[in-house]
């Protein structure tokens, strides 16, 4: 059984309400702090995307301090996040504006981090270096080794009218790709602020909510964006059929 816990969309450096992102780092403290305190077995912590809010060096020095873990830490950018200073900081490399994708293989499946980001804007795209990338990567796995794909944007509609216009597009593209490939099963994103489940390309879309706050549906009432909900972080496991299973779980302060 592989066990990863997913979240997403921590954005520190933020500020709100003058707070200088204290805000921001102390929700972040709080998930991290429940993850390392499980006694069970985990194989990763995911964070998809917006690890800094505005991109910068000293952000992400603050990320990597506060992302520490004992567990193995996954992640990739968001439309927050700026290749370079994230490079420098996180990976030790050299600053590069190319995509930022990576290959992590843990016990019993490959977990592919993808850059959906499009420097200087805010909605997202898979650009043609990244899906070949893709596209090679899973080649080149065994066929019966299950994948999981993780990015920032959800490549569909999710119905948030806040949301939906900053999506993943060029979509299409995507599918072609995965469809080449049934090892994949399922994909991992997060820059909803909310948690929520779909399909795409027949796969399991998996959405993980937002650690510095929530973004409401219509339904809801009130404003699009709350920062009064607790974090709240998923748990994927896939089993040894190949099949996977989310539960969702609100942290609250201790």
């Amino acid at each position: 059984m592989l066990t990863i816990v997913h979240f997403s969309d921590i954005h520190l450096g933020q500020d709100h309400h003058g707070d200088a992102g204290e805000r921001a780092r102390r929700r972040t403290e709080q998930v991290m702090a429940y993850v390392d305190a499980l006694p069970g077995p985990l194989d990763a912590v995911l964070v998809t995307g917006d690890l800094a809010d505005h991109g910068r060096p000293d952000e992400y020095r603050e990320v990597a301090k506060v992302l520490t873990s004992r567990h193995p830490v996954l992640l990739c950018p968001g439309n927050h996040d700026v290749r370079e200073p994230y490079r420098e900081v996180l990976l030790g490399e050299a600053a590069s504006g190319g995509p930022v994708n990576r290959h992590h293989a843990l016990p019993g499946a490959d977990v592919l981090l993808l850059d959906s980001s499009i420097p200087g804007r805010d909605d997202g795209l898979l650009d043609e270096e990244t899906l070949g990338w893709l596209d090679r990567t899973l080649a080149e796995g065994p066929a019966d080794r299950p994948a999981l794909v993780a990015f920032h944007h959800p490549p569909v509609t999710l119905h948030l009218p806040y949301v939906d216009p900053i999506r993943q597009f060029g979509e299409d593209r995507l599918a072609e790709v995965l469809d080449r490939h049934p090892r994949v099963k399922a994909l991992l994103c997060g820059h909803a602020h909310t948690g929520a489940a779909t399909v795409f390309a027949g796969l399991p879309l998996l959405v993980a909510p937002g650690v510095v706050s929530t973004v409401a549906l219509p339904c809801e009432g009130g404003p699009e964006i709350t920062f009064d909900q607790p974090p709240v972080l998923a748990f994927h496991l896939l089993d040894d059929d190949g099949r996977l299973t989310t539960h969702y779980r609100v942290v609250a302060p201790a």
